[in-house]
């Protein structure tokens, strides 16, 4: 599985959801933006397909690019192989199937990798060569927003997450990390004095993406995870700068491997983030660039931050994670939604068939436990949509008394970029039962 594969398919059977764009389009200047902003103003969520996007230096790069991917549901469940019209409740049904599962990837030793078709190392390992995509007004810099891939240094399995790295120099990059699961792993190295290496997935086939944002335990190996989501064994290759050390996905389009530099903070941000404010600036840690690798004719790919794209592709995960937890605790819950009014990531609806007392405190606290972004919950019973927000709110509106129905757990680990926050990570969690 790979992404030009799926952009094939893509257009074969739905050609009204992907745009072919001809002309020259500086991505590093807002032009890529402002036209998403366009499109979507008129309800619009075609995935564009840049035939000629410029790179940094203001040259025609020699790949496509592709974006606003994610921002379709459907499009999702295509990339999942369901059929477009399964993006509600079956998609994320689906989802939780597979993510209790585990696939091992594989390793390929015989031949080059497709990713690796091209090799740049050292001084020719240019950012400049690249389209990289500057998304708001006050963004001080390009950004890269796809997915760091790294390897804990004691338990040897693999992390991915969307984390945002700003372009400083044609080999250096400022990473902002959460601290999570990736947060972790360099700390763990740099308590040793050491470089985190790490590999940016800069493209790959949609599943990838959706697997990469399971909220499975620390321990767990994402690859391996990401290998159930695509219903396949990922398949691997020794990363050009670490070999063995640090294996990178081979059959992505393009990777910069890289080192997260021990003890170096420099000035990273303000960027325009998922929750439609600016993430502020903050010290934070540096990446030197020793590798790039890529196919010959590579399509290259972003998400467009703080809009659906963004917002779709992260809730999905998380409704498929957390209805597997949720089940744990209360088997018959029915659907779990992150909607897009709450930027996908704080707001949790929760439709569960109430048998007993108590149970929809229970799944609440089982979803607000298992992923800290989650903010806000609302459980209601199963004769609501949760994916029709008119009818969550209308169940708030008749079914909730606020002295009785509504709770507040104070001083939670929060999110960083939640712009509500006083303190840097310490929250307020909401619930609400409108059963």
């Amino acid at each position: 599985m790979d992404l030009r594969t799926f952009l094939t398919s893509l257009e074969r059977d739905h050609p009204e959801q992907l745009v072919r764009i001809k002309r020259p389009v500086e991505v590093s200047k807002f032009e890529l933006t402002a036209l998403l902003v366009h499109l979507e103003r008129q309800g619009k969520y075609p995935a564009l397909l840049l035939e000629q996007p410029l790179t940094l230096k203001g040259e025609v790069a020699p790949f496509h690019f592709v974006s606003n991917l994610y921002a379709l549901r459907a499009r999702c469940a295509l990339a999942l192989g369901l059929r477009a019209d399964q993006w509600q409740l079956p998609l994320s049904l689906e989802y939780a199937r597979r993510e209790t599962q585990l696939i091992p990837p594989t390793v390929l030793r015989t031949g080059p990798a497709p990713a690796q078709d091209v090799v740049r190392q050292g001084d020719a390992a240019d950012l400049r060569d690249l389209p990289i995509v500057r998304h708001h007004a006050m963004d001080p810099a390009p950004y890269i927003d796809m997915t760091p891939a790294m390897r804990d240094p004691e338990g040897g399995f693999y992390n991915l997450a969307f984390l945002r790295t700003m372009y400083k120099g044609p080999r250096r990059l400022g990473i902002h990390m959460s601290p999570r699961h990736n947060w972790q792993i360099a700390r763990k190295y740099e308590a040793q004095g050491r470089g985190t290496p790490l590999a940016i997935v800069v493209s790959h086939h949609p599943a990838f993406y959706l697997g990469a944002l399971n909220v499975s335990p620390f321990g767990v190996d994402d690859y391996a995870k990401v290998g159930a989501i695509m219903g396949e064994p990922l398949r691997l290759t020794p990363s050009v700068s670490f070999g063995d050390e640090l294996m990178v996905p081979a059959d992505a389009e393009m990777v910069i491997e890289g080192e997260i530099l021990p003890g170096v903070r420099e000035v990273e941000g303000p960027f325009g983030e998922f929750t439609g404010y600016y993430g502020p600036q903050r010290l934070r840690p540096v990446v030197e660039v020793k590798a790039i690798t890529h196919r010959r004719d590579a399509i290259l790919q972003h998400i467009f931050v703080g809009h659906r794209d963004n917002w779709v592709i992260g809730g999905i995960p998380k409704e498929g994670s957390l209805f597997n937890v949720i089940r744990g605790v209360v088997p018959t819950v029915k659907a779990v939604h992150f909607a897009i009014s709450g930027s996908c990531r704080f707001n949790c609806y929760i439709s569960i068939d109430k048998q007993v007392d108590g149970e929809t405190k229970q799944a609440a606290l089982a979803a607000l436990g298992a992923c800290d972004f989650v903010k806000n919950v609302i459980v209601v019973d199963a004769d609501i949509d949760v994916f029709n927000e008119r009818e969550v709110l209308w169940a708030v509106a008749t079914r909730v008394q606020a002295d009785r129905d509504v709770d507040i757990i104070k001083d939670v680990k929060g999110n960083t970029l939640d712009p509500s926050q006083t303190d840097d990570i310490m929250t307020a969690k909401l619930i609400i039962d409108a059963t």
